[in-house]
């Protein structure tokens, strides 16, 4: 299972890739030694799992506000402005509000957490984020009985955002979790990339990443957030509900309509990336496997 490390830090303490990687691997030495004192995974994992360089995870991205292209988030996302930025939590909470993104993180424990990422598309990547558990922000509001489902949303701002011009999807961008996904300790709000304020074209300032869902999952530039009793409405799935699942949990055995999903193309490996097998739940099925206990996952996809 993929490993994940945590340590927390204050917000201008910036740790240079090298020197991340460095570190992490003084970390898995101490932890190999038994000293506990050092910070060391919360879960275990295969050796070997080293994140992708900034330059991958920078460069290589989905962001369909910014163009379908690859590379077009990284050209255009700039024009993005995220200062001031807040994000409105509403519905079934007890203290609903428009949360300007310094308070949400002057009471968030940043962490240190590296995740394998799943594309749909059928690649994958290894990113080093920094970010707060979803679970905490949620329990700050104070979820309301009755609530079963998180809906969130995308920033839609057409003069910032190139790629608004073209009906790819029902703009704003929408996605949305069960409230128990929601709570788990895996899934995570995240503010950076290797100690670093998050990238525009990751997803900055305030991202989802749910490490056992393909990524789609992970809503970016997040302005909304809305706890409710009814399965919300995403985007993906309203596009093209035969390949996109609410659900979307990352299975091998579910291939896509047009592709097959047992294998991933590793970015960053060689001209055309090498090749593995795609784990199901990516690796993280002993942390949340229980979570679909009794669910035909073929038809709940």
């Amino acid at each position: 299972m993929p490993r994940i490390w945590k340590s927390t830090f204050k917000d201008h303490d910036v740790t240079p890739e090298q020197a991340y990687l460095n570190r992490r691997q003084i970390m898995a030495g101490a932890a190999g030694l038994g000293l506990g004192s050092i910070a060391g995974p919360a879960f275990a994992a295969p050796e070997g799992l080293e994140p992708n360089p900034l330059e991958d995870i920078t460069n290589y991205n989905n962001y369909y506000e910014f163009g379908t292209g690859k590379t077009d988030p990284a050209e255009h996302a700039h024009a993005l402005t995220t200062e001031p930025w807040s994000v409105k939590i509403d519905g079934m909470v007890d203290r609903p509000g428009d949360y300007q993104f310094e308070d949400i993180l002057a009471n968030a424990q940043i962490e240190e957490r590296i995740y394998r990422l799943r594309c749909v598309e059928a690649w994958s990547m290894v990113i080093p984020w920094n970010g707060f558990t979803l679970a905490s922000l949620l329990d700050r509001v104070g979820v309301q009985s009755g609530a079963r489902f998180v809906a969130f949303e995308t920033v839609t701002r057409p003069e910032e955002m190139p790629g608004l011009r073209y009906p790819v999807l029902d703009w704003p961008y929408r996605e949305g979790l069960r409230l128990d996904e929601a709570m788990h300790p895996l899934t995570l709000l995240a503010t950076g990339i290797y100690g670093k304020d998050l990238p525009n074209q990751n997803g900055a300032p305030l991202r989802l990443v749910v490490p056992w869902k393909y990524g789609f999952k992970g809503i970016k530039s997040i302005v909304r957030i809305t706890l409710q009793e009814e399965m919300p409405f995403t985007s993906w799935n309203d596009a093209n509900p035969r390949e996109y699942g609410f659900y979307s949990n990352v299975n091998p055995q579910v291939d896509h309509p047009r592709w097959s999903q047992a294998t991933e193309r590793v970015i960053g490996a060689g001209l055309f990336g090498s090749r593995r097998e795609t784990e199901m739940f990516n690796g993280y099925g002993e942390e949340v496997a229980d979570l679909y206990a009794g669910m035909d996952l073929q038809k709940n996809f």
